[in-house]
C-alpha cells in the first residue's frame, strides 16, 4: 500500500481544474483539503475531484491538515503572505505563476523559503509541454548541431473586442502588465531551457485593444551567452488558423549548424538536416488536460524529485533568473534599447 503524500490547495479558479485533475492521476498524492472563499466554486471543484474538506481560511487549513506540501493557485498579489505562512509551518510549496507583482516580492518569497528550509517550486508548466521536452532531447543529442536561432510565433486570439478575457480570466483586463508578465515569461523560461543562459534582451511592446490596461502585443528578442538568439513574435489579439490555439500556443522554428527543428500547431515535430528533406520525428503527445497534459507532467516531475531528493527545474532560485529577464524586457521596451542582465 502506498503511503501517500498529503497535499492541500488554495484556489478554485479557471486554471485549477487542470491541476486537480492531474493530482488525481498521481497515486503517491492525496489532496486532503481545499481553501477558497467562494464556497460555490469550492464545492464544484471538490465534488469533481474527490476533495473531502473545505476551509475558508488557509491558515486554519495548514494548521489542522498538517500537509506535506501546498499547491497555491491564486492571484500573484496573495502569494507572499501565503508562502510565508506555509514555510513557517514547514510545508513545502508549489506556487502558481505569475509569482509576484514585483521582482523584490518574488525574491523575498524565495529567500524566506530557503531560510525555513522548505522546497519552493514555481508551477511553470510550458517547459513541461511534451513537445518542448522532446525538442530538448533532440537538441541535447546534437541532431541539429549548435543552435543559433530560435523563433516562436504566437497568435492567441482571446483578447480582441470589448469583452476580451471576461469569459475565462477577467482579471487580465486590469493587469498593468499583461503579455510578458502572464504569457511571455513562459517563453523566457522555455527558450532558456532550450538555449541556456540569457545575456541581454530587446523588446517592442504595444497595446492593441483599448479595452484593457496592459500590453497585448510584442516582439521579444533574447540573446544568449552561447551566441544563439531567440525571438518571440506574439499577440493575444489576432487569431490562430489552427482549431486549438491553446494546444502548442503557436509554431516554433529552431535553426542550428546541422539543420532545423520545427514544431507545428498540432504538436508535430520535424527535423530537417542540411541537404536533406524534412522528416517527421515520432514521439508521444496527448490532447489531454492543458497543452499536451503539461500540468500532469510538471506535477509528476515534482513528486518524483520530492521523493528522490532530486533537483527541481523550476525552483524559486532558478526562476528568479527568469524574472530578472522579464523585468529587463519591460525596461528595454521603455528605453527602446537592449538591456543586459
Amino acid at each position: 500500500m502506498i503511503n501517500k503524500l498529503r497535499g492541500v490547495a488554495i484556489g478554485a479558479g479557471y486554471f485549477s481544474k487542470f491541476q486537480f485533475e492531474a493530482w488525481n492521476r498521481i497515486p503517491e498524492v492525496e489532496i486532503t483539503a481545499l481553501c477558497n472563499t467562494n464556497l460555490k466554486k469550492a464545492m464544484g471543484v471538490m465534488s469533481a475531484y474527490g476533495i473531502k474538506k473545505h476551509y475558508s481560511d488557509y491558515r486554519e487549513m495548514i494548521i489542522k491538515e498538517k500537509p506535506d506540501f501546498i499547491d497555491i493557485i491564486t492571484p500573484p498579489e496573495t502569494h507572499l503572505e501565503m508562502c510565508k505562512f506555509a514555510a513557517d509551518h514547514g510545508v513545502h510549496i508549489i506556487c502558481q505563476k505569475p509569482l509576484a507583482p514585483s521582482f523584490a516580492e518574488a525574491k523575498e518569497m524565495v529567500d524566506y523559503a530557503m531560510e525555513k528550509e522548505v522546497h519552493f517550486v514555481v508551477h511553470e508548466n510550458f517547459r513541461f509541454q511534451p513537445w518542448h521536452r522532446e525538442i530538448k532531447k533532440i537538441i541535447d543529442q546534437g541532431e541539429v548541431g549548435d543552435l543559433f536561432s530560435l523563433n516562436f510565433r504566437s497568435r492567441m486570439g482571446d483578447g480582441w473586442g470589448e469583452h476580451a478575457y471576461l469569459s475565462r480570466q477577467p482579471y487580465f483586463r486590469d493587469y498593468e502588465r499583461l503579455l510578458i508578465y502572464e504569457t511571455g515569461v513562459h517563453y523566457i523560461d522555455t527558450f532558456s531551457y532550450h538555449a541556456g543562459e540569457i545575456e541581454n534582451v530587446y523588446a517592442l511592446l504595444k497595446r492593441l485593444n483599448p479595452e484593457i490596461k496592459g500590453e497585448d502585443s510584442g516582439l521579444m528578442i533574447l540573446n544568449f551567452k552561447n551566441k544563439a538568439h531567440a525571438i518571440w513574435d506574439a499577440n493575444r489579439y489576432n487569431e490562430s488558423r489552427h482549431e486549438n490555439s491553446r494546444y502548442t500556443f503557436g509554431e516554433y522554428l529552431i535553426d542550428g549548424s546541422k539543420g532545423s527543428i520545427r514544431l507545428y500547431n498540432d504538436g508535430k515535430i520535424t527535423i530537417q538536416k542540411l541537404g536533406e528533406v524534412e522528416k517527421e520525428h515520432s514521439y508521444v503527445h496527448r490532447k489531454k488536460g492543458f497543452a499536451g497534459d503539461c500540468c500532469y507532467i510538471f506535477q509528476r516531475n515534482f513528486i518524483d524529485n520530492f521523493l528522490s531528493e532530486g533537483v527541481f527545474e523550476t525552483s524559486g532560485v532558478n526562476y528568479l533568473k527568469i524574472l530578472k529577464a522579464q523585468d529587463a524586457v519591460y525596461q528595454s521596451a521603455k528605453l527602446n534599447r537592449p538591456v543586459c542582465l
